[in-house]
């Protein structure tokens, strides 16, 4: 395959989080027709480049020949390939920045399970 054509980052998502897959289907919608994410579900065969638990207690992303990113890193870097979240994923990477989401992220990975099974029992609907 043409290197040219690869996509610029890899994204792995928790396929069974109706956030998740919510959050990942409005992505899939904004760049698919510039193709430069590759979205993994980690519930199906996707591969993960460490331990699948791991993979799926945090957000990870890791740009084409770069290091392997987790947590507001790597929002920052999906929302840098995605119009209109590409000026957010530039602050998002930005590193005084960083440690402030981080712990912003933090919080929220405290009440996900709260919002996923309020999300779940709404999707049933």
């Amino acid at each position: 395959m043409d290197p040219a054509k690869l996509p610029e980052i890899t994204v792995w998502f928790d396929g069974d989080c109706p956030l998740c897959r919510a959050e990942i289907s409005l992505y899939q919608k904004l760049d698919r027709t510039k193709g430069r994410i590759r979205f993994v579900d980690l519930t199906g065969d996707g591969t993960c480049p460490i331990d699948r638990a791991a993979m799926l207690a945090r957000f990870h992303a890791q740009a084409r020949g770069g290091e392997l990113v987790s947590g507001a890193r790597a929002f920052g870097l999906m929302w840098s390939q995605v119009t209109p979240f590409q000026p957010l994923g530039y602050l998002a990477q930005w590193p005084p920045l960083v440690p402030v989401l981080d712990w912003l992220y933090g919080l929220f990975l405290r009440v996900r399970p709260r919002l996923q099974n309020w999300a779940k029992a709404h999707e049933e609907r």
